[in-house]
């Protein structure tokens, strides 16, 4: 009995929103399986995005600027999670899982408050109003990877209801944006939370063993020779 005891309880993804100023967690989402497959995909920005095509042409791109990087890479993240009432059958769901997507879609929606704060302004002849300010929204993934991202994408299947027709099975399909220093003020604490993460890819790439150039059928000469 010990034995099963003894196993190491798994960890959960999510989300967290945090107070941008006072960096305390407003609400904490644990996504009740984890997603069996991420799709990740990472887009440099180079400085010289428009280079010659080779051959001695007339490239548009500055050639200075071939191995330069404007910022830190644009990265998107893009997974499917599962909600599932009959998983929890001691857990009272009213509701189905109503709450559960409500949740999630909030993470997009403004409030009726700050929604009616904006159209009393608005009754009062304001001429600019500030676009709705969300929470700083953070996805969770392990320890070594906690990021500020915004959603770009939430796509909402639902397969399952029960006699009140309240949903009590769905899969949603959900994107993120990664923010970087490149998309938030200097000092933001979502800024300071992307160097943290960027840092942490790092230490990683720093413990990964290095190759030799033997393996790919090279030595050193060739490489400072441009014989490759």
């Amino acid at each position: 009995m010990t034995r099963y005891l003894d196993i190491p309880k798994p960890i959960r993804s999510g989300i967290v929103l945090v107070d941008p100023e006072r960096g305390t967690p407003q609400r904490i989402i644990v996504l009740q399986f984890n997603p069996d497959t991420l799709e990740r995909s990472l887009a440099p920005q180079s400085a010289g995005d428009q280079a010659d095509s080779g051959g001695g042409g007339s490239g548009s791109g500055d050639k200075n600027e071939a191995l330069r990087l404007k910022g830190p890479a644009q990265e998107t993240w893009k997974f499917t999670a599962e909600i599932d009432a009959t998983d929890q059958f001691e857990v009272a769901a009213p509701d189905g899982i109503h709450p559960q997507l409500a949740t999630l879609e909030m993470l997009v929606q403004p409030t009726t408050a700050k929604l009616r704060d904006a159209m009393r302004l608005s009754k009062k002849g304001t001429i600019e109003i500030s676009p709705i300010e969300m929470p700083l929204t953070l996805f969770t993934w392990g320890s070594k990877r906690v990021m500020p991202v915004r959603i770009t994408e939430l796509s909402i299947n639902e397969s399952a209801f029960d006699v009140n027709l309240n949903p009590i099975r769905a899969s949603l399909s959900i994107g993120l944006k990664v923010l970087t220093v490149s998309d938030l003020p200097a000092g933001h604490r979502g800024a300071e939370l992307y160097l943290a993460h960027l840092a942490q890819k790092e230490r990683l790439a720093a413990a990964a063993r290095g190759g030799a150039l033997s393996a790919l059928g090279l030595n050193s000469g060739d490489i400072g020779l441009g014989r490759v």
